[in-house]
């Protein structure tokens, strides 16, 4: 089965993150595919998706598309205005958490949009796929869609409360049109608790593109920031969002008392810190604000000795930086936030697992990068990780898709 993919990406216009790899990549495997982003599409995702001959649809193909986006795009906009308005920790919990029940509707509206343009535009393909899909509303978003789908849920982030909840259980029966794909077992988990009649399957979403780092772009990178091949760099990659544990990374730099140099990239970033992790002493920052094209992003990888992964306690959603070092050749400080992610990567000599919120066991990790940088992950590091090629993402996609009508066995 090698025939075109249907790919939704409702997130397509927005660069940076690891949607815009995987789409390519995945186009790349199956010629002929059609991509839909409802929302628009980076400028560079445009150019890597022609160079793989896809067809790119950024809007809306009949009436019942045109009018699902439309609504989407009005309940986002009262979504908005609602999350300003009870922005304040004055308003009751249910208040402030309804315009965020609003984003739930709107992204289940424009997925829908999206599946009836796939349902127009090409009736007949191989799967189709939603890269990154809602956590709510699974079988709304099929019925108004009209068209069976398979989807990967990232994360549970905003769980449903009555009226949504209630919406979801008027559209009980689309969930048997729609298959979800987890990309940890720790999200699964969440899915199955949260939706028990879901039908759903564990299924990493990073694929293995097999663009390893050469030694000419290690080279390179060192060139780009100016850096010494002998000093120790380590790189900083993604937003600072709220997962991300920052105060531990911050406390362990001003313990530092070995020389280093930090590639920092990402957006958003805290202006305030990197102004103070400029001011220590023995510490060179090199800061590149985000979001940076997937260039960039290889020299930045490039340059380093090793990446630097920090989340808080409790976080399992699958680490797009983990995978980025284990595909691309680059060793791994990490903390232990991921019970299964620590015990995939234990006795990896590439990786450097450190307890989550000790900034002291942090500044040995990256002492002993200093002192002897790790050996690069091998070709095998990213099928530990339980990451495919794109011809075998896109088979597995295919095979699960077909058993949505032929009731054959996920496995």
């Amino acid at each position: 089965m090698t025939g075109p993919l249907i790919l939704i990406e409702p997130r397509a216009d927005r660069l940076g993150g690891h949607s815009h790899r995987t789409l390519a990549a995945l186009a790349q495997a199956r010629p002929g595919s059609l991509v839909i982003a409802p929302l628009g599409i980076a400028p560079e995702a445009v150019a890597a998706l022609r160079e793989t001959g896809a067809r790119l649809v950024n809007t809306p193909a009949g009436c019942r598309a045109a009018v699902l986006l439309a609504a989407a795009r009005a309940v986002a906009g009262l979504s908005a205005v609602g999350q300003r308005i009870f922005r304040s920790r004055r308003w009751p919990l249910g208040l402030r958490r309804l315009p965020h029940q609003g984003t739930l509707v709107a992204r289940c509206l424009i997925e829908a949009s999206a599946l009836r343009t796939a349902r127009r535009l090409q009736p007949a393909a191989d799967a189709v796929v939603i890269l990154t899909a809602s956590e709510a509303l699974h079988g709304a978003a099929a019925l108004l869609g009209g068209q069976p789908h398979l989807r990967f849920v990232h994360e549970q982030v905003t769980t449903e409360d009555t009226v949504v909840r209630w919406l979801g259980w008027l559209a009980r029966r689309g969930e048997h049109q729609v298959i979800a794909l987890a990309p940890t077992q720790s999200v699964g988990d969440q899915l199955a608790a949260s939706f028990p009649n879901l039908p759903a399957m564990v299924a990493a979403f990073a694929v293995d593109d097999g663009r390893r780092l050469t030694d000419a772009e290690r080279d390179g990178g060192r060139a780009a920031f100016d850096i010494p091949t002998v000093d120790a760099v380590v790189c900083l990659v993604g937003g600072w969002w709220p997962y991300k544990d920052i105060d531990t990374i911050d406390a362990a730099l001003t313990r530092l008392k070995e020389p280093l140099h930090l590639i920092v990239t990402g957006d958003p970033l805290d202006e305030r810190v990197l102004q103070r992790w400029r001011d220590l002493p023995g510490l060179r920052l090199h800061a590149v604000p985000g979001p940076v094209t997937d260039s960039v992003l290889r020299l930045v990888y490039a340059a380093a000795d090793a990446a630097l992964v920090v989340r808080r306690p409790g976080v399992t959603k699958e680490s797009g930086l983990v995978m980025d070092a284990a595909r691309l050749g680059v060793p791994l400080i990490v903390s232990d936030h991921d019970p299964s992610l620590t015990a995939r990567l234990h006795g990896q000599p590439w990786a450097l697992p450190f307890p989550t919120s000790d900034p002291d066991a942090l500044v040995c990790a990256l002492h002993s990068v200093v002192c002897q940088p790790p050996e690069p992950p091998g070709p095998d590091a990213p099928a530990l990780l339980g990451m495919r090629s794109a011809a075998e993402q896109a088979e597995l996609l295919t095979r699960t898709f077909a058993s949505l009508s032929t009731k054959e066995s996920r496995c």
